[in-house]
């Protein structure tokens, strides 16, 4: 198949990056066809004709795309005949705000909980990248953060509030039918469920039933 999409990938296969979720989605959503290539951190050569080391990274045949934001703008203008992924104008520029709160409140929150235990379960020779790169991100060790899951755990919560009152009212984000809130949502939240070492969220979670319907929706599992 020509079109290949850089996954990032755990020790065991699970496949975990919030931004890579998001891209899936949107491709789902395109309904396009595409094969997965499992990355991990340290193989950079992999992905170097993208002109980045980070994934997603997708190669749609002669064209390559990285920055999960970017690949979702080639793919409305792409593939414009298909499902929109942001609907009108004014929708676009609510996503944006959705897409600000999920990457400056709800991962952080998340990162805090869940970074020791993707540390733990990244294949050996990712290892020593991550804590690295990690520890000089939110300057201190993986040790003093995993101290420091409790209060961790309890800035998530608050953070998921509007969340969980939104989907308390509706089926998804966007409305009747999930859309890239959606999926820019749903990246980050399933990150945290499939790496955290606890469940993140009790089983009658409306952020859970909403999950299940996006994966639902798409004839997806996770």
């Amino acid at each position: 198949m020509s079109r290949k999409l850089y996954d990032l990938t755990a020790a065991d296969g699970t496949r975990f990056s919030p931004y890579c979720w998001r891209v899936k989605l949107a491709l789902a959503h395109k309904n396009i066809d595409y094969e997965t290539i499992p990355w991990h951190f340290t193989e950079k050569a992999a992905i170097a004709a993208s002109g980045q080391e980070k994934v997603p990274v997708l190669q749609d045949g002669a064209n390559i795309v990285s920055d999960s934001q970017i690949i979702a703008d080639y793919l409305e203008r792409t593939y414009h005949t298909e499902n929109s992924l942001f609907g009108e104008a004014p929708a676009r520029a609510l996503i944006m705000f959705v897409k600000e709160w999920s990457e400056t409140i709800l991962h952080p929150a998340l990162a805090r909980v869940v970074v020791v235990d993707v540390y733990r379960r990244l294949a050996p020779q990712d290892q020593a990248y991550f804590r690295q790169s990690r520890e000089a991100m939110f300057k201190c060790s993986l040790e003093e953060i995993e101290a420091n899951r409790p209060a961790a755990l309890e800035t998530l919560q608050a953070s998921l509030r509007p969340l969980r009152r939104l989907l308390s009212n509706q089926g998804f984000i966007a409305g009747e039918a999930p859309n890239w809130a959606d999926h820019i949502v749903f990246g980050g939240l399933q990150w945290g469920r499939l790496m955290s070492s606890t469940p993140l969220l009790p089983e009658n979670d409306v952020i859970l039933g909403w999950m299940s319907r996006v994966l639902s929706h798409y004839g997806l599992e996770g």
